[in-house]
């Protein structure tokens, strides 16, 4: 029969299932980076034009600030409830039960948001190869892709982990020989000059390059998905910790070099009009320039699609699981199987939201419309919880490591952090504050309609959890691995490790 997991009797999920490699991919995975490299990153090319290689080394910059304060936390909190854990421990426990209501919520939409990239982007290419093949029919590829991650997620973290893995090496090997391809390709054409502002659009300089980073940033949005797999990694106070920063800092450095080999390529001075479809994409390009080679692009970017939803949910089983245990959220998502030690529930949740999500949206919508509306509304939360998480990295120092407290480390790098992503939140969420930032049309537009209504309810939530169970509220910035004591100094977090 299954089990709750709870803390301290060993009924919980699979302790020292997964080692450094398995961490490390899911939060490269969970970052998608060849869907980003072909969809994502060429988005900021309308403003940085030929200096969109420069957009992405200012958006690894930003995202490398946050990747610092997530590593710290986990390094000292390794928590299934990961993001949540450290806001209630450095900023308050309230902030805790937000963080954890919005972060569920995205990760819960990935999985979706992926399957109905797979539907579409399958069937538009079918189509395209055999016009008999309906443009429409989209769905079969949506449900495939939903069978294969939930299955994953049913038999366990070692499993899921493992395809991920393969799922990661996999897209991440076709774009790098295209990469090389296209270095060689360019020949004298290869020019340092596209990591400065002379290749803007317009003459938009500066200003040019810092709107397409903000756009850079969201291709990025993932890199801290090892986090929730603290209670089932070996070592997790190091292993997480450098997974999380590796994982941004690696990925990032490959963004660099794929979008400089294409840049180069393509010609920086008509990379404005460079984007996600047609002639001037990478799949355009690849099937010009390449022949064959374009079949190894489509699979890689499907491929980044289960490997990103598989990611998904992993990351959210296992928050839901962490307050499922301490009752803040329903303690059926708890509930772990008894041989793979997966949480069952949450799986079988998270199937049913998928499904419900891809399938009720898509309809509605159309399958690339539907996607545009989950992609924004994960984005808005994700930027806003690394903004929550640079401030609570401070407040922990600041609280309760006071001696440990690096002012660097612990108080400019999350400043940095949150100035770094505001411009990137905005942008996400349509907000015209800067001049680079679109208004959303409708249905897109209703992402910030929903997130609202969501926090809204968490906030209900919340006062209610105040008032009826406060001693459950208060649990949220204790859900950490119980038999790891937390050393009190620098020196014993070290003899830890």
């Amino acid at each position: 029969m299954t089990t709750i997991g709870n803390r301290g009797t060993g009924a919980g999920l699979r302790r020292d299932a997964v080692g450094m490699r398995e961490v490390l991919f899911q939060s490269i995975t969970s970052m998608a980076p060849g869907a980003a490299i072909a969809a994502s990153i060429p988005t900021g090319a309308s403003f940085a034009g030929g200096s969109l290689p420069l957009s992405v080394l200012l958006a690894l910059l930003a995202c490398l600030l946050a990747a610092s304060c997530i590593g710290e936390l986990a390094r000292r909190l390794p928590a299934a409830g990961s993001l949540a854990a450290y806001s209630a421990q450095g900023l308050h426990p309230a902030a805790g039960f937000l963080v954890a209501w919005a972060y569920v919520f995205v990760e819960a939409l990935v999985p979706a948001l992926l399957m109905l990239q797979i539907g579409f982007t399958t069937a538009g290419t079918l189509h395209d190869e055999w016009a008999g093949y309906p443009a429409g029919l989209w769905w079969p590829w949506a449900l495939a892709g939903a069978a294969v991650v939930t299955a994953a997620g049913f038999y366990g973290i070692r499993a899921s982990a493992r395809l991920g893995t393969v799922l990661g090496v996999l897209e991440i090997a076709v774009f790098l020989v295209l990469t090389v391809l296209l270095v060689v390709r360019a020949g004298p054409a290869n020019s340092a000059s596209v990591f400065t502002t002379a290749h803007t659009p317009g003459g938009g300089g500066v200003g040019g390059v810092l709107a397409g980073a903000a756009y850079c940033v969201l291709g990025f949005a993932g890199f801290e998905a090892a986090a929730p797999l603290a209670e089932e990694a070996r070592r997790p106070r190091r292993t997480v910790q450098r997974a999380v920063v590796g994982a941004a800092l690696g990925v990032g450095l490959f963004y660099v070099a794929a979008t400089y080999a294409m840049t180069v390529f393509h010609g920086p001075g008509r990379f404005a009009e460079f984007g996600v479809a047609g002639t001037a994409s990478w799949g355009g390009v690849a099937r010009a320039s390449f022949g064959f080679f374009w079949v190894l692009v489509f699979l890689a970017v499907v491929n980044s699609c289960v490997a990103n939803a598989n990611a998904g949910v992993n990351a959210a089983t296992r928050t839901a699981f962490a307050f499922g245990r301490i009752g803040v959220w329903p303690r059926a998502l708890a509930v772990v199987h008894p041989r793979h030690r997966s949480p069952v529930v949450a799986v079988a949740v998270q199937g049913a939201v998928t499904l419900a999500l891809a399938l009720g949206l898509g309809a509605a919508y159309g399958p690339t419309t539907a996607f545009s509306l989950l992609a924004t509304v994960v984005v808005t939360v994700v930027m806003g919880v690394y903004i929550v998480t640079d401030l609570a990295c401070a407040g922990f120092f600041l609280r309760r490591r006071r001696a440990e407290l690096r002012p660097v480390r612990h108080l400019l790098v999350p400043a940095l952090g949150v100035v770094a992503f505001v411009p990137a939140l905005l942008t996400a969420a349509g907000l015209p504050a800067f001049w680079f930032v679109t208004r959303l049309a409708a249905p897109v537009s209703y992402a910030g309609p929903v997130v609202a209504v969501w926090m809204l309810l968490g906030a209900v939530l919340l006062l209610v959890l105040r008032r009826r169970h406060p001693e459950r509220l208060a649990a949220i910035g204790r859900i950490h691995l119980d038999e790891h004591a937390e050393p009190d100094t620098e020196a014993e977090l070290q003899d830890h490790d």
